[in-house]
C-alpha cells in the first residue's frame, strides 16, 4: 500500500539543503525546539508577507536568522526600523517563553541574535507564496474554482516550471460535507528523488471553517557535481 511522505523532508540531504545548520551534542533538544519557536513567531508576526523559508544558522556567539521573502521591504521597513523591531520582540520573546539566548557551552554571556532578510525572485513559482495568496482569496470569499485556476494559470507562465498541482480541502463554498478539488498540469514526479519539487500547505480560515490549501511545483531536476 502507497504512504504519503513530505515531499521536502522525502529529499533533505538529497537535493534539498536542512533549514537549520548547527550541531550539538548536550543541547540538541533545547536548540530544536527553540528552532520551532523562532519559525512559529516569525510565521505569525510577519504574516503574509511572502515569507519562503526561514533559515537558522548557530555559532558559538551569534545565532543567524536568515528570512527569505517575496516582499522584503514590507519587513524592513524605513531606515531598517522594521528589522530592528521584529529582532527586539524575537529576543524579548524567547526570554519570555523559557528559552534563555545562552551560547553552545551554556554559559551566562548571551548569544548575539542576528536578523538578515533576503529577497526571493519570482515569487510567482514559489510554492509557499502560491498557497498565501489562495488562502487569502479563499477567505475573500472568492469562488474556488477560479482561484485555484488563476493560481495554476500564473504558476505554469513561468517558463523554468514543468508541472504544478493545487488542492484545497474542506467546506468548500460553504457546502454541509467537507470534500476535495484539485486541478494539475504538467508532470508531478514525487517517487524521483532528484526532481526539485517545491511543496507548501497553508490553512485558509474562513467562515465555514478551515480549509486546506497545498500546492506542488515542479522545476526540473537536480543533478549532482
Amino acid at each position: 500500500m502507497g504512504q504519503k511522505v513530505h515531499p521536502t523532508g522525502f529529499r533533505i540531504g538529497q537535493i534539498f539543503p536542512w533549514k537549520s545548520r548547527w550541531f550539538s551534542k548536550n543541547q540538541y533538544q533545547d536548540y530544536l525546539k527553540q528552532d520551532v519557536h523562532i519559525r512559529q513567531f516569525l510565521e505569525k508576526k510577519l504574516g503574509r508577507v511572502g515569507v519562503v523559508r526561514v533559515d537558522i544558522e548557530r555559532t558559538p556567539s551569534v545565532i543567524k536568522i536568515f528570512v527569505h521573502a517575496a516582499r522584503p521591504g514590507l519587513i524592513i521597513g524605513r531606515g531598517g526600523a522594521g528589522v530592528e523591531e521584529l529582532n527586539s520582540l524575537l529576543k524579548k520573546n524567547l526570554v519570555k517563553r523559557g528559552f534563555p539566548i545562552e551560547n553552545f557551552q551554556g554559559k551566562k554571556p548571551k548569544t548575539e541574535l542576528r536578523l538578515e532578510i533576503n529577497e526571493i525572485k519570482n515569487p510567482e513559482s514559489q510554492s509557499p507564496v502560491v498557497a498565501e495568496n489562495i488562502a487569502e482569496q479563499l477567505e475573500k470569499r472568492m469562488p474556488y474554482r477560479r482561484v485555484l485556476k488563476q493560481a495554476l494559470e500564473k504558476i505554469m507562465d513561468n517558463k523554468d516550471i514543468l508541472g504544478a498541482k493545487v488542492m484545497v480541502k474542506g467546506r468548500l463554498g460553504g457546502a454541509d460535507i467537507a470534500r476535495q478539488e484539485r486541478l494539475s498540469k504538467g508532470r508531478i514526479p514525487l517517487q524521483t528523488l532528484r526532481a526539485n519539487i517545491d511543496y507548501s500547505c497553508k490553512t485558509a480560515h474562513t467562515t465555514w471553517g478551515a480549509v486546506g490549501v497545498k500546492v506542488w511545483i515542479y522545476k526540473g531536476e537536480v543533478f549532482g557535481d
